[in-house]
C-alpha cells in the first residue's frame, strides 16, 4: 500500500506528510506503549512548503491517533449529571429542537458557533452557510480570533484584502530578515530552519529579532532587540524616524502607489531615536543599527506572528509594520514583504471561508452591502436574509453568556476553558449555558466539563478535505483510516443539522469534494481566485498556491507584484499610529509584565500532545522565566514554586532563573489547563482587553506580582502536574 500525502495538522506552516499503515509486508509493526499499532510518519520531500522536513509534533502525531479518543455522542441535561451515550439520531433530534426552540422565543442571534483552525476548509465553509445565511446569525467565530484577526484587520486596512502577500522562496531571497513577536524556532521550526540555513550561507544577509526574550530565535540573529513588553509599535516608528532622515524612501513607490504618507510622515517625526531607545530599554547604537540593516537591503521580509497580534493595538502594530514596507517599496517583489506567520494549520482557510464574526465566504466583509448580496444569491437566499451587523466574537459570546443573551452555544475543535483570557470569568460564564454543544476528537477536555452534548468529531487522516497555509498552499488531506467508534466529519455533522432544519435541497453534500466545489465559486474573481483548485486538481498536480483560477490555472507566488492593491484606488494605505502601550501596564501593586507562548514540543492545550510520551519527556512540567536580578530581589532560587497574581486569578509555577528574559518580564507557557496541573493555567492571570479594530485579545501581557512558595508547599511540586494516567474513565450510562 503506497503512502498517503497530507498535511500535518499543528501550526500554519503546512508541512507535507507521508503516512504508511502500521503493517507491512515483511516488516515488524511499531506499537505505542499500550500496545496500539503505530502508523509511520515521515516528510513528503516534495511538498513545496516543508520540503521533506517535519518537527516533533508532526513525526510523532499517529502516537495520539487512538488516546483518550471520544467516540460516541453523549449526553446530559444539567453539568451536575454524568454523561450516557446516545445515538446520533437522539443527538441530533436535540440539537435541532434546541436551535428552534431559541429561534422562535429568543431570536437566531441567541445561537452562537465558535470554530478552530483545526477545522478544514470544508467544514469552516459549511458551518457559515448554516448560520450566517440559512439561520440568519452572524455569530461564527473562531479561535482565530485569538491569534489572527489582528494581522487580518492589518492587511484589510492596508491593502484592502487579508492575504499574506509572501511565500517561503521568499525566506531564501531576502537581504534582511525583520523577525517581531514571533518565536519562530520553537512556533515555526520549519520555517525557522529555512531561514537559518540560508542566512548561514549568505554572510552579508542580516537577520533582527524583536523579542523580550532571547529566545532560540533570538540567539541566531545579527541583532537581538530585547525591547520591553508594549513598545513595538515606539520601535518601528524609532526606525521610520531614521530611514526619513537619512532618506531611505522609495518616494517614487510612495507618490504612485500609496496614499496617507505625510500624516504617517507628521507621526513618525516625534519618534527621536534617543527617546524611543530608552522607551523600549534598548541602547541607541542598536535601534540605529536595526535602522541601517532595514534602510541598506534591497529586499526586507518581515515576519511575525502572536507577539504582535495579541494586544490591544494588534491592528496598529501590524500597519505600523507594513508601513516601512510601504516607505521602501519593499513589497511584490522576491526577498521582500510583511508576512505573518499563522498559528493554526487551516486558519488561513477559515478565513477564505468567511471563519470571522465579521466576515464572508470569499474574503468579503459582513457590514459591505455588494458583498452580502453576492453571498446571498451564491445561497439562493432572500436579499437582505445576511445580516449587516458583525457576529459576536470569541469574548463577545462569553459576555453573551453573562448577560443570558445566548441561549445556545456549539464548540468544535477548540479548547476555551483553557485557551481564552481572564479564565475564571470564562468559566463562570460557560457554567451559565442554557445549551452547550461541544464537538472534538478526544475526551477528556477542560471544556467538556462545561457541556451538554459531547459529538465525536473524526480528526486528522480520518476524514478527506483541503487545508491551506500561511503562504496560501492548498493541500488536499485525504483519510487514510476510518474514524474510531460513531465519528463523523464536522462538515458532515454540519449538513445533517442543516438538512434537519428543514433545507434539506440547500444541504445535499454527498462528500467533501462536493462542498469544496460549491465553496470554489464564492472564490471566483475574489482576491483569494481559487476556481482552478480543485480536488482533481490537487489529486494530480499536488499542493497549489492562490490565486489561481479555472480561466488559466496558473498559480501566483506573489501578491501586488503589479504594485496595484485590492483599494478602492489600488493604492496601499499608511497608517499613522501613535503607541499606546499595555492595556494594563505595570504598577506598584503588580510591578511586573507577564508574557506567555508556545513551547517547541506542545502546540495548544494538549489534547493530543500530551499523550505523545516524547513530547511529554522533553516538557514534563510549565515554568516561569524570572531574570536573576528579579529573583535576587524576592529571595527565588532555581526550581522553586513561585505564586504567580493578577487582578484575575493565580497560578503555581517552578522557577527557571534566565538572563534571557528582560528584567521586569516573566514568561509562563500556555499549554497546561486545569487537567494537566493544578493552579497552572496562565490564562486565569491574563485580561480580555482587546484590539478594538480586530477584536484580538491582549493575550501577551498582564501585569503581576510574583512571591515564592513557603517550603512546606514547595515539597509537593511533585504532584502539581498531572499525568495522562491520572484520568478516570469517562462516566457513561448507557440509554441505548
Amino acid at each position: 500500500m503506497e503512502p498517503t500525502k497530507t498535511l500535518c495538522p499543528y501550526c500554519g506552516v503546512g508541512c507535507g506528510l507521508e503516512v504508511s499503515p502500521p503493517a507491512r509486508p515483511g516488516k515488524p509493526t511499531h506499537r505505542d506503549s499500550e500496545g496500539n499499532p503505530i502508523w509511520k510518519v515521515q516528510g513528503d520531500r516534495y511538498h513545496p512548503s516543508s520540503q521533506g522536513k517535519v518537527c516533533v509534533k508532526g513525526a510523532t502525531i499517529s502516537e495520539a491517533l487512538d488516546k483518550s479518543r471520544l467516540k460516541y455522542p453523549m449526553m446530559r441535561d444539567t453539568l451536575d449529571q454524568p454523561f450516557h451515550r446516545v445515538t446520533w439520531e437522539k443527538a441530533f433530534e436535540r440539537i435541532v429542537d434546541r436551535i428552534q426552540t431559541a429561534q422562535s422565543t429568543k431570536g437566531a442571534d441567541t445561537i452562537c458557533m465558535y470554530g478552530s483552525g483545526q477545522l478544514q476548509t470544508e467544514d469552516y465553509y459549511i458551518a457559515q452557510k448554516l448560520l450566517k445565511g440559512y439561520l440568519g446569525t452572524n455569530n461564527f467565530d473562531s479561535n482565530s480570533r485569538l491569534c489572527m484577526s489582528s494581522a487580518v484587520s492589518g492587511y484589510i486596512k492596508s491593502f484592502g484584502s487579508d492575504g499574506p502577500p509572501c511565500c517561503y522562496d521568499d525566506l531564501e531571497q531576502t537581504d534582511c530578515a525583520f523577525l517581531i513577536g514571533t518565536n519562530t524556532a520553537e512556533c515555526h521550526p520549519i520555517v525557522f530552519n529555512r531561514l537559518r540555513v540560508y542566512h548561514k550561507k549568505n554572510k552579508k544577509v542580516k537577520m533582527i529579532v524583536v523579542d523580550p526574550r532571547r529566545t532560540q530565535t533570538a540567539e541566531a540573529a545579527d541583532l537581538h532587540l530585547a525591547i520591553k513588553p508594549g513598545t513595538d509599535i515606539d520601535l518601528v516608528n524609532g526606525i521610520a524616524h531614521l530611514l526619513m532622515g537619512w532618506g531611505r524612501l522609495d518616494l517614487g513607490f510612495i507618490d504612485e502607489c500609496t496614499t496617507g504618507f505625510p500624516e504617517y510622515a507628521e507621526v513618525i517625526r516625534y519618534y527621536k531615536p534617543e527617546l524611543v531607545a530608552r522607551h523600549c530599554g534598548i541602547r541607541l547604537d542598536d535601534l540605529e543599527k536595526a535602522a541601517r540593516y532595514w534602510g541598506e537591503s534591497k529586499r526586507v521580509l518581515s515576519l511575525w506572528s502572536m507577539g504582535i497580534n495579541q494586544s490591544s493595538e494588534g491592528t496598529a502594530k501590524v500597519r505600523t509594520l507594513i508601513n516601512l514596507h510601504l516607505m521602501t517599496g519593499n513589497i511584490g517583489k522576491p526577498g521582500a514583504g510583511p508576512f505573518s506567520l499563522t498559528g493554526q494549520p487551516n486558519a488561513m482557510g477559515g478565513r477564505e471561508a468567511g471563519g470571522l464574526a465579521h466576515i464572508l465566504p470569499g474574503y468579503r466583509v459582513v457590514k459591505n452591502p455588494q458583498h452580502r448580496a453576492e453571498v446571498e444569491q451564491l445561497w439562493g437566499l432572500t436579499p437582505g436574509k445576511i445580516s449587516p451587523v458583525p457576529g459576536r466574537s470569541a469574548w463577545e459570546m462569553i459576555t453573551g453568556l453573562e448577560q443570558e443573551e445566548v441561549e445556545c452555544l456549539w464548540i468544535a475543535a477548540t479548547n476555551p476553558a483553557v485557551s481564552m483570557p481572564d479564565l475564571e470569568r470564562t468559566k463562570a460564564a460557560l457554567l451559565k449555558s442554557p445549551f452547550t454543544i461541544y464537538q472534538d476528537a478526544y475526551y477528556p477536555t477542560e471544556t467538556a466539563e462545561y457541556a451538554h452534548l459531547l459529538l465525536p468529531a473524526a480528526q486528522w487522516g480520518e476524514k478527506t478535505g483541503s487545508m491551506t497555509n500561511s503562504e496560501r498552499v492548498v493541500t488536499l488531506c485525504p483519510a487514510f483510516r476510518e474514524p474510531p467508534g460513531e465519528a463523523k466529519a464536522d462538515w458532515e455533522i454540519f449538513v445533517e443539522v442543516g438538512r434537519r432544519l428543514g433545507f434539506v435541497n440547500q444541504f445535499n453534500f454527498p462528500d467533501s469534494e462536493s462542498v469544496r466545489a460549491e465553496f470554489l465559486e464564492f472564490t471566483r474573481n475574489r482576491p483569494c481566485d481559487m476556481t482552478g483548485i480543485t480536488y482533481q486538481r490537487l489529486r494530480e498536480q499536488g499542493p497549489t498556491q492562490w490565486p489561481c483560477s479555472d480561466k488559466n490555472g496558473v498559480s501566483q507566488e506573489r501578491l501586488y507584484t503589479d504594485f496595484k492593491f485590492n483599494t478602492s484606488d489600488g493604492r496601499a494605505k499608511f497608517a499613522a499610529y501613535y503607541s499606546k502601550g499595555l492595556a494594563e501596564p505595570p504598577n506598584p501593586g503588580y510591578p511586573f509584565v507577564l508574557t506567555t507562548g508556545r513551547l517547541y514540543g506542545h502546540w495548544h492545550t494538549q489534547t493530543r500532545t500530551a499523550h505523545i510520551q516524547k513530547i511529554k519527556k522533553m516538557h514534563p512540567m510549565p515554568f516561569i522565566e524570572i531574570h536573576p536580578k528579579d529573583a535576587r530581589k524576592l529571595d527565588i532560587s532555581e526550581n522553586d514554586l513561585v505564586e504567580v497574581r493578577s487582578r484575575r486569578g493565580y497560578g503555581k509555577f517552578p522557577a527557571k532563573i534566565t538572563k534571557a528574559i528582560t528584567p521586569g518580564t516573566v514568561f509562563v507557557p500556555m499549554h497546561w489547563g486545569a487537567l494537566w496541573g493544578d493552579d497552572t493555567e496562565v490564562n486565569a492571570l491574563t485580561h480580555p482587553e482587546a484590539c478594538p479594530e480586530s477584536g484580538e485579545p491582549e493575550l501577551k501581557a498582564c501585569a503581576v506580582q510574583l512571591q515564592r512558595v513557603q517550603f512546606e508547599e514547595n515539597t509537593v511540586l511533585a504532584t502539581h502536574i498531572k499525568q495522562p494516567s491520572d484520568f478516570q474513565p469517562i462516566e457513561v450510562t448507557s440509554n441505548l
